[in-house]
């Protein structure tokens, strides 16, 4: 593998894993609210490993040009941060960040928090765009490594990348906000109403080019 491109890969790739949104907001609440953030932050990785692993199998591009299928993805991505938006507004009025964290010892409980953080990035659009779009740009053809095997070490460094930038994120978030109740309710809020407004931008990316023309020849 070429070693410009990829020290090229890893400048793209770190900027886009510390460029806040969703998954930002999820492990800054992860960080906040429970025992544990690894579950969560796990469960992020987890959906850019499944984004790899379609990109070794050449299924993201496959699917990247099937008419629609892009579309509904986006509409089932926004529907998912409006939920899981919802549900952490819903919760920040009774939420305690003063006396420790939520226990999240049951396996159970951990899981869930393991699926949701892999719902959060696997079902977002932008990234099977990120692996369709960015990662083939710094694949070398005439390298000695096949592409399959390049592609997947890339994608599987950007896994490592947003492990520890995410990481850093949730622990940061316990560290300072954890000994302030006040500031972190705020924060967890904040967290909640991100979700919920990148669900809804994501809606109006997929409906206003099909709403528009209705309404103009309405």
């Amino acid at each position: 593998m070429n070693s410009q491109l990829f020290l090229s890969f890893l400048v793209v790739a770190g900027a886009l894993a510390c460029t806040p949104g969703a998954d930002w907001a999820y492990s800054i609440t992860a960080g906040l609210r429970q025992r544990s953030f690894v579950p969560a932050v796990a469960g992020l990785c987890g959906g850019y490993v499944l984004h790899t692993a379609l990109l070794v199998a050449g299924l993201a591009a496959l699917l990247a040009g099937i008419p629609g299928v892009l579309g509904w993805l986006t509409v089932a991505g926004a529907a998912y941060l409006l939920w899981l938006g919802a549900t952490t507004i819903r919760s920040w009025r009774g939420a305690s960040f003063g006396g420790g964290a939520a226990d999240l010892s049951a396996p159970a409980n951990q899981f869930r928090t393991f699926v949701q953080g892999m719902g959060t990035s696997g079902i977002n659009p932008k990234g099977l765009l990120f692996y369709v779009a960015l990662v083939p740009q710094f694949v070398n053809p005439e390298a000695s490594l096949p592409v399959p095997v390049q592609s997947g070490l890339l994608g599987l460094t950007f896994v490592l990348l947003v492990a520890v930038v995410y990481s850093c994120v949730a622990l940061l978030a316990r560290k300072i906000l954890h000994a302030r109740p006040a500031a972190a309710r705020r924060v967890t809020l904040a967290s909640g109403i991100i979700m919920v407004g990148l669900g809804v931008a994501l809606l109006a990316e997929r409906l206003v080019p099909v709403l528009a023309p209705a309404v103009l020849h309405g």
